[in-house]
């Protein structure tokens, strides 16, 4: 598929995204004015499947708790594709100042919150519902049926509602009836330059796993430890080891890996040396091997070292989100779609990251294309850097028009050359 002009069809849908850009900027305001956490999306379903009723779609609700999926039959034969954009919001207290700033409020772990899009799933949602219109708006010269999936809980389901978001859609058939031959997704990035498009074939983003290790010593009083296994030194000792894993034991020449202790509980007073230790950590490898050989080295080094001070580990590895694998051939060929859509000097391939994206779900069952969308507001001149998932993240709206026109023009590019 080489880099072709626009059809007059591709042209029209271009203009029809730039007739809309005032409705895409008042969707996306009204989504982050009332943002819900995750398995919460309640309202912002609500408004979605209004939205896609009007325009005459089906609509299937609820899927996966509060997902949304709705289905374009074209007017002509071929593939079936499917665009997706996640809906949950984070327990975040926004500071930007912005004036349609959300005020909202949530009970998140049994504490007040305010809840916030601070990962700018307010565009994405926004985004594809004006790209469902457009292309309804010319169902008669579609090729093929898209179906359009509003996905709750990306940023993870509560702990006692596991599994949810992808997974659960996926589970739940959402890649089915009719069984669906590509899907393509994208995530706005603030810190990239607004408009600009990056990518990546193979893997683009990183598994996503917690590790929980519990260190069983002796207690004894603080001032005679030699009455102790102290577990606060071991588990000093286990997180100084699991550095080696990263740095002495994994092959960093075909793909980074990342092993980190974010919480440390043990004791309760100063003069009293504990039984146990608690670590919690996160995990993140771009491909099964690797993501197999990391959580083997992580058992064995906490429980050999504790082993050797006379302690024991109990370790538990909970797989999440497998790594955000973009199909190579369906990468290939639809890049020049990107080039297109937002010209050869915004699109550029981007290096692998280290977040998690469990848009992974659906690539594990159908060939799958993912990319970020910048939107840095430059024209703000902002003192501080507008970073996802903190109380200081804004977009660029006005770079939501070049996601709109992507999502279209991925799906008529994929449909028109599509051979079954």
């Amino acid at each position: 598929m080489g880099l072709a002009q626009p059809s007059k069809l591709q042209s029209k849908t271009d203009a029809d995204a730039k007739l809309l850009e005032s409705k895409l900027i008042e969707l996306r305001r009204y989504f982050h004015q009332n943002p819900e956490l995750s398995n919460r999306e309640f309202k912002t379903s609500e408004k979605i499947v209004a939205y896609l009723k009007a325009l005459g779609l089906e609509v299937q609700y609820p899927v996966a708790k509060t997902g949304v999926v709705a289905l374009l039959k074209g007017g002509k034969p071929g593939p079936v594709v499917a665009l997706r954009a996640d809906m949950d919001a984070l327990p975040v207290t926004e500071r930007n100042g912005l004036p349609f700033a959300s005020k909202a409020v949530a009970d998140f772990g049994g504490q007040q919150t305010g809840v916030m899009h601070a990962c700018g799933h307010d565009a994405h949602m926004a985004m594809l519902l004006i790209a469902a219109e457009i292309l309804v708006k010319h169902k008669a010269e579609l090729k093929g049926t898209v179906k359009f999936i509003f996905q709750p809980a990306e940023e993870g389901a509560p702990a006692d509602e596991w599994p949810g978001g992808a997974e659960l859609m996926v589970k739940e058939g959402v890649l089915e009836n009719p069984k669906v031959d590509a899907i393509f997704g994208l995530h706005i990035q603030s810190l990239l330059p607004s408009g600009q498009i990056a990518y990546r074939s193979g893997g683009l983003m990183a598994s996503v796993d917690g590790v929980d290790i519990k260190v069983k010593g002796k207690g004894a009083h603080g001032a005679t430890p030699w009455d102790s296994v102290d577990p606060i030194v071991v588990a000093a000792q286990i997180i100084q080891g699991l550095q080696t894993i990263v740095s002495r034991q994994t092959e960093l020449t075909k793909a980074g890996a990342v092993v980190t202790i974010g919480s440390v509980h043990a004791g309760v007073r100063r003069n009293i040396i504990p039984e146990t230790a608690m670590l919690e950590g996160t995990i993140r490898t771009f491909d099964d091997t690797m993501q197999k050989k990391v959580h083997e080295k992580i058992k064995l080094t906490a429980e050999k070292i504790a082993e050797s001070a006379g302690a024991s580990a109990e370790v538990n590895i909970l797989v999440m989100y497998p790594a955000t694998i973009n199909h190579e051939e369906l990468t290939r060929k639809m890049v020049p779609t990107l080039i297109r859509t937002a010209g050869e000097k915004n699109v550029v391939v981007t290096q692998p990251v280290t977040m998690a994206e469990d848009f992974s779900f659906y690539q594990r069952k159908v060939p799958g294309f993912f990319f970020f969308l910048g939107a840095y507001p430059a024209h703000l001149n902002l003192q501080t850097q507008p970073t996802h998932h903190t109380a200081d993240f804004m977009i660029d709206e006005a770079a939501m028009l070049t996601g709109v026109k992507a999502l279209v023009n991925l799906t008529l590019d994929y449909s028109e050359g599509w051979k079954k």
